[in-house]
């Protein structure tokens, strides 16, 4: 009885110092309440979000494969080319896109001179002059794209009360990007039983609320391409779209280009670093520093 006794007092220090009984710190509670509270916060915004997505009686746009969707991927500027084309004969009819000067097209998708001539197709309102007279004259690289309306009220007059958005960053203002533009475009249909359309109003799944005052506007050989690509309305459809993302992000290329950039300085400084350290300092840091005290 007398070693039972011995053992159970050398035992029980020891399984009092692996107890989960003990009282937690201050600081081990403050953590806790913070991870509590973090993770919650994030499982409430997930929820709310998905609720969300789930609860739009819209459709929800596919992924496509774009050309410039990947991480070192450009934009397609033929494509860009052919959306420009799309817009100016289809598109510019209802939309405006007045952040837009035809000196962005230089250099991206025309050249200087094919940009100039495209300015000056237009009549662009300007002065006074020396008379105090206001006059047309024909358009510079430095004028922006015209509007089709002179004002908000001409606009929703000429379209049934709704009024057209500008283009110039629908890109981005619209969930789902490209993706939500291409589907858009091609996605009017029939209405189904029990939707009731107002008169002026057409059927697409992927708008909100499924009633979209836009007619259809892009059909097979509903614009010409000057490079002769045959234009379908998928094909019309894809190059507005990508044209749509360049006017959003204009600088969609020169920024994947200094990502590559950085990542390729981030590399070489990394390498350097690790060589310093490996190779220059290693004396130093494996130095071993002894005392010797001389004897009396």
């Amino acid at each position: 009885m007398r070693w039972i006794t011995r053992l159970l007092f050398i035992v029980r220090p020891t399984v009092q110092n692996f107890s989960t009984s003990r009282a937690w710190t201050k600081n081990q509670k403050v953590a806790t309440a913070a991870g509590v509270l973090v993770g919650g916060a994030g499982a409430l915004l997930y929820a709310l979000e998905q609720s969300v997505s789930a609860s739009g009686t819209e459709v929800h746009p596919p992924e496509l494969p774009w050309n410039h969707k990947g991480m070192l991927d450009s934009l397609d500027h033929a494509s860009v080319r052919r959306g420009y084309e799309v817009y100016k004969q289809v598109c510019a009819a209802c939309h405006s896109m007045r952040f837009i000067a035809y000196r962005n097209l230089v250099g991206v998708s025309h050249t200087e001179a094919e940009a100039k001539a495209e300015a000056e197709e237009i009549q662009v309102r300007d002065g006074p002059d020396e008379a105090g007279n206001y006059f047309m004259r024909p358009g510079k690289l430095s004028d922006y794209f015209p509007s089709p309306y002179p004002n908000e009220e001409a606009a929703r007059a000429a379209n049934n009360g709704a009024y057209p958005p500008d283009l110039s960053y629908i890109a981005l203002a619209r969930h789902g990007g490209e993706d939500y533009l291409f589907a858009l475009l091609t996605g009017y249909c029939d209405a189904p039983a029990g939707v009731v359309l107002r008169e002026g109003q057409y059927y697409n799944p992927y708008f909100p609320g499924g009633a979209i005052s836009m007619a259809q506007a892009l059909y097979n050989e509903a614009a010409e391409y000057s490079d002769g690509t045959p234009p379908t309305a998928s094909q019309l459809a894809k190059d507005v779209s990508t044209f749509l993302v360049w006017a959003a992000e204009p600088y969609h290329d020169e920024r994947k280009r200094m990502g590559i950039k950085s990542v390729g300085i981030i590399m070489i400084l990394g390498a350097l670093s690790y060589y310093i350290k490996r190779h220059k300092w290693a004396a130093l840091k494996t130095r071993k520093i002894s005392f010797h005290p001389k004897s009396k």
